[in-house]
Formats: C-alpha cells, structure tokens, sequence
C-alpha cells in the first residue's frame, strides 16, 4: 500500500547554478548523478499538511536554516510517500530532478532518512549567497545495521538540556538512531523520581571530579521534552538505570537499600537480599516507562564484581543465598538481574544488559547485549551461540572517551593503542570476522562516551567530531564499499560545514588546528 503526501517547497529567482559534489556521510548504497540542477534558495521552506510528516517537515525547516519564507514566484511539488515494498526498514529512494524532488521510504524511518539525505545535499550545495543548486540525482539507499546508536554518559558529568539537544541533532544528521543514555552510576542520579525525591537532590549530588558539586539532574518534564526532540529526528531513547552495581549515588540517598562498602568502591551495590530493593525498583522502573515511551530499558549488570566482596558478611544475602541454595555470590548477582529483568518485562519492555549479563541466564528472546569488552571475544560467541541479539561497541574501537591520536595527552588508551577515526571507520570488519558481524543476531553498532575525564562541552564535541561521522560509515555501510580515500575527501566538506556551525572538532588531516582540549585533573590513564 502506498501513501502519499504532496508538500509545497517555495524558492526565489534568480539562482546560481553550481556544480555538486557527493560528499554525503553516510554515502548511499547507489548514486546516480544526472545532468542538470534543481535551483531553490537557502529561505526555502516546506510546508506540509497535518499528519504523521510534519514532525519531519518542522525538523527539515529548522535546520535547513533560513530566516524567512521565500517569494512566491514559483512554486514546485515534494512527493514524500510511504511504499512497504520488500526492503529492509529504513530504506528509501530519493529522486531530484530539474523541476521535483521524491522521497519514497519503505516506512517512516526510511521517508526520514531520504529527508536527511536531503538535509546534507542542501548543507553541502555549492552557491552564492542564499542561492544553492542541487544535482539532478537517483538515490536508492539501505542502512546495513537497524541499530546505529550513540552513548552519552551524564553521570560522570552532566551537560544539560541544550548539550543533549545539539548531540541529538548531530545524530539525525548522521542518521545514527538510537541514543543510550546513561543516567545513572556511582558518580550521580540525573533525573528525578516522584516517589524518590532524594534521587534528584541527594543522588544528583555531586560529580567525577568534584564530590561536592550542587545538584545537578533532569525534571519529568525535561526528560519528556528530550524523548520528544529525540522522536521528531527519529531517534529512540534508552534509558539505562545501573543495577546492581554502579549505585553509589541512589545508595547515598537512600542507605536502606545498600549492598554495603567494599575497599575503594563504597556501598557499589543495591542489595539483593531485601525484598525492599526489589519494591523500590519496581517503583522506579515504572516511573522510567513513563517518561519513556519507547519499548526498552537498559538495567546495567556490568561490573557488578568491584563491589561483591561486601556481600560475603551481609545477612540478608546470606539469607537469599541459603533459601535458595546458591554457593556462589554471583549466583545472588544473577538472581537479582532476573527478578528485574521480569519486573521490565511486565512493563512490555524489552531487557538491555552488559554482556557480563550473558552469564545469568536470562531469557533470550526478552534480553539484548551490549558488547564491550573486546578483550573477551568468547562472551560475544556464547551470546550469539545462546541466541542473544546483540549490539557491538567495544572499547576498542568505539569507546570515544578514548584517544584519537598517539600524541593526546586526556584520555585512555588500551596500552598503546587509541581509537582514530578511521578504526571505527573500519569497524567491524578490522575486529571481527565476516561469519560474527553479518550473524543476524547482531543488530548494531554503537559508540559509547564515558565522561570521567569530560567536564565542557567543547571536549564533548572534540571527542565526538569526527568520528561520529566514522560510526555512522560504519553502521550503515558494509566493509566492501569503504575506501579511505574517498571517505577523507567526503569527510573534509563535512570538516568545513563543523567550522561554520561553531563545532570544536579534532582535525585528523591538520592536527594542530584545534588544540586538544584537556578538561580532568590529571590524566585517567590506562583503565579498564
């Protein structure tokens, strides 16, 4: 069945004709320039009934960044339509020619996804002045991964509405759509709970590099306005709440449901030996689902064994662990992540975990994995072999808080080793093998952006720029068609378009231009 809306695209004359060149990131699978160029003007606008594309329409005239609407002199037809034909989700044709443009999507994803397309070919035009031209072209194009997603960390430290809003942007501009948001850990609380007030005012004390800092979380109403940023670029939020470990923050505001203190990593877990823990979870989740509206929520699991050693005395565990005949504390770990793996479920959500979470024995076709130790390929392979779907972003190459080059001095690194932009660029096919990344049960790829040693956002944007353009080369391309020099040159245009929009970017082709931007304390070394 297809459905059709006709939108009305405005533009002045005169107009300047300009060669084009293709320098779209991600590039499409198939690209047919043709001769001649469809002339419209920076003040252009498109205007579309009420429906189910104006979400889309209102986000393709904010950021196609006119300041008026143009003279109607003339006046030309956009066809966006919706064709279910037997292509992947996401997929789209986008045709420009002397006198229309067509988007046609296999879904709402793929109309938005021919807009982006669209979006690039206008920042990037050639013109003078307002004027631009747009080659005449056919574009049929797929992504290769569903899953092309993005980590924040705000915990750590947080950045704000604004800061989340511009990343946001970056991402549909990449057309990178899914944002995991990581709310919570050891260092901070950052969003507020009705029935738990002290996690915004007490947990949302405090950050990595000062222990004392005010206050800093989300309201309801600022997540709300977030997820629906986030919907009008096409890009799901998930939340991810840490659990068991990682919950210094919640535990300082809330002592009762304390695993306890082990050496260097105080009160790291909840408990989960009291009924309690599981009541305020179930409180706080419901809570999560609320505010987000899409089908998933990602509950940690991760590292769960720097703070374990303080179960070893607990009472209520050792309860738990004699009711149940467990002789293994991780068995008290894994008991916990399925008790709130069915509390998620029973909120028509699908389960997200850490792939130390691939031990526990949760069920399959409720739980994805995130995987990130790259050190440890064999959990990856008993995660596919167990029938997980799983989500690529190891440390190595896609953890941004990394390195970009041998000589930055902030950062981590994997011994020697950092993550340039041409690592993940080249990711996955530099890491795994070709039976691994195209196994069905992997769903994605995503970059992840831990902030221990990120305070401002201009490190922020040094970090992700440019390698947010190789992570979306790399979700949604496959490694037959990469070459670097033709990603270099593409990449330079989109070097230039980050130095007009005010973007603090790391230039691998002239290192020195923008000075690496060093927020921490002192170097965080080599850790995990």
């Amino acid at each position: 069945m297809k459905k059709c809306l006709l939108i009305c695209l405005m533009f002045a004359l005169p107009l300047l004709v300009c060669a084009q060149e293709i320098n779209m990131i991600p590039y499409p699978n198939k690209v047919n320039v043709l001769q001649g160029h469809l002339l419209i003007n920076k003040d252009t606008r498109f205007y579309a009934d009420k429906g189910r594309f104006a979400d889309m329409v209102s986000y393709f005239n904010g950021e196609f960044g006119g300041t008026k609407k143009s003279a109607l002199n003339k006046q030309q037809l956009v066809s966006i339509a919706i064709d279910r034909g037997n292509r992947k989700p996401g997929s789209y044709k986008l045709s420009i020619t002397l006198k229309t443009i067509n988007i046609n999507g296999v879904d709402s994803a793929g109309v938005f996804n021919g807009m982006v397309t669209l979006l690039q070919l206008c920042k990037l035009a050639k013109g003078e002045g307002q004027n631009l031209a747009l080659p005449c072209i056919i574009i049929n194009d797929e992504p290769k991964y569903q899953w092309r997603g993005f980590l924040l960390d705000e915990s750590r430290h947080f950045f704000g509405k604004m800061a989340v809003e511009r990343i946001l942007n970056w991402m549909a501009f990449y057309k990178l759509n899914r944002f995991h948001w990581h709310l919570t850990d050891a260092q901070g609380w950052r969003f507020s709970v009705s029935k738990y007030p002290l996690l915004a005012t007490k947990a949302g004390i405090g950050n990595f590099t000062d222990s004392l800092a005010a206050a800093q979380y989300y309201t309801q109403a600022d997540v709300r306005e977030i997820v629906n940023y986030a919907k009008q670029r096409s890009i799901e939020i998930i939340p991810e709440i840490d659990m068991p470990g990682h919950a210094t923050a919640a535990n300082k505001a809330y002592p009762v449901f304390s695993g306890g203190t082990t050496s260097g990593f105080e009160n790291f877990t909840f408990n989960p030996g009291k009924e309690i823990t599981y009541q305020f979870m179930g409180d706080v989740l419901r809570e999560v689902k609320s505010l987000f509206p899409g089908n998933r929520i990602h509950i940690g699991g991760d590292e769960v064994t720097l703070g374990i050693k303080a179960w070893e005395n607990n009472p209520d565990v050792n309860r738990l662990m004699k009711e149940n005949n467990f002789t293994d504390h991780r068995q008290a770990e894994f008991y916990f992540l399925k008790r709130i793996a069915d509390t998620v479920s029973k909120l028509n959500c699908k389960v997200m975990c850490w792939d130390e979470a691939v031990a526990a024995g949760l069920p399959v076709s409720q739980v994805t994995i995130n995987w990130w130790r790259q050190d440890k390929p064999a959990v990856l392979n008993e995660a596919l072999d167990k029938g997980y779907h799983v989500i690529l972003c190891p440390r190595l190459p896609l953890y941004f808080d990394f390195v970009q080059d041998s000589t930055h001095r902030s950062g981590r690194k994997w011994g020697k080793r950092y993550n340039s932009y041409l690592d993940v660029y080249h990711f996955p096919e530099n890491t795994l093998t070709n039976a691994i990344y195209s196994n069905s049960n992997v769903i994605g790829v995503q970059a992840n952006l831990w902030t221990e040693t990120v305070i401002t956002e201009k490190r922020l944007q040094y970090l992700l720029f440019p390698r947010l353009a190789a992570l979306a080369e790399s979700g949604w391309n496959d490694s037959s068609v990469k070459n670097d020099d033709l990603f270099n040159k593409r990449l330079k245009a989109h070097l230039v378009y980050y130095k007009k929009t005010g973007i603090y970017y790391y230039d691998p082709f002239n290192p020195g231009y923008h000075p690496e931007v060093i927020d921490e304390p002192k170097p965080a070394g080599n850790q995990d």
